[in-house]
């Protein structure tokens, strides 16, 4: 009878899995598969599987482009991750220790960038750090005497790294947020009651108990900004200059839908994307075993 009842048992979990199992095969594997078999072929706006081995793979080596799309992408990644996490986490520290009307509304307008159209906030950015007398930032310059500033010129690296940060670290925010408010206020209490300072309380309490949410923060906004390339595009577009910004995978959207029929090389595209696949993946294995993320998923062993 328990033979059985074991049986019925695994059954019944295979099929809750069933669902996930087909999400995952439709919309994950086969397309990581596709883009592959698509980077091993000469696919243009013919629609030809014209198989050319590793062709591609060779151009993308000895293009002398490559290097400046690969140093951008390292720049991007990392300025971006930084910035996320950082005013994230200090967000999150501010906003739980003041009044919970006043975090709760302060969390409310981090938040709208994320839920405001792409095109609008691209709009008010660019409007904001205009290089043209009549920018945001340049009107107060002018009217402190200053003189005008080329910012999307001169600082465009910044400037991207804001854009885009004031989106992702509303993520982090929340994330930090919720596991900072769970923490057990006794020990808070009992810290303050021992004379220790605030910022002893963030470094040796709040810190070390939302490691776990820290750390799934940066593995999963490193992920997400090597795929990310929206506000590049409606920005900067790759510019100023010669490809100043085009990170890999923008370089494959200009590649792949850039230039009408002019472009469309679809097979030369998905290089770029099956190396931004492989560094993911790989990225996914450092983190699961630097942060031991193993550990954040197992069940408690007490309560």
């Amino acid at each position: 009878m328990a033979f059985g009842r074991r049986w019925v048992r695994i059954a019944v979990l295979a099929l809750m899995l069933v669902p996930a199992t087909i999400v995952i095969v439709l919309f994950m594997l086969i397309p990581a598969v596709l883009t592959v078999l698509i980077s091993l072929t000469n696919l243009d706006y013919r629609f030809i599987w014209e198989w050319i081995g590793l062709a591609n793979y060779q151009k993308f080596i000895t293009d002398i482009n490559t290097p400046i799309f690969v140093k951008n992408t390292i720049i991007f990644v990392t300025g971006t991750l930084t910035f996320n996490v950082l005013v994230g986490l200090f967000l999150a520290l501010v906003s739980t220790h003041v009044h919970d009307t006043l975090g709760t509304l302060m969390r409310a307008l981090w938040y709208l960038p994320r839920v405001m159209p792409s095109v609008i906030y691209a709009f008010i950015m660019m409007w904001i750090f205009s290089p043209m007398d009549t920018g945001f930032l340049n009107t107060i310059l002018r009217g402190l005497g200053e003189r005008p500033v080329a910012w999307t010129f001169h600082y465009y690296w910044p400037f991207l790294i804001i854009v885009n940060g004031f989106i992702g670290c509303s993520f982090g925010m929340v994330i930090f947020s919720s596991a900072i408010k769970s923490i057990p206020q006794d020990y808070i209490i009992a810290a303050k009651v021992d004379g220790a300072s605030q910022l002893t309380i963030v470094r040796r309490i709040i810190l070390p108990l939302i490691k776990w949410q820290i750390a799934f923060v940066v593995a999963y906004q490193t992920l997400s900004l090597l795929a990310s390339f929206e506000y590049i595009l409606l920005t900067l577009d790759g510019g100023p200059g010669y490809y100043s910004t085009e990170v890999m995978i923008l370089q494959a959207y200009h590649l792949a839908f850039g230039q009408y029929l002019a472009s469309m090389r679809y097979g030369y595209a998905t290089v770029f994307v099956t190396i931004l696949l492989v560094i993911g993946l790989i990225l996914s294995v450092v983190y699961w075993k630097v942060f031991r993320l193993r550990e954040l998923m197992a069940e408690p062993k007490m309560e």
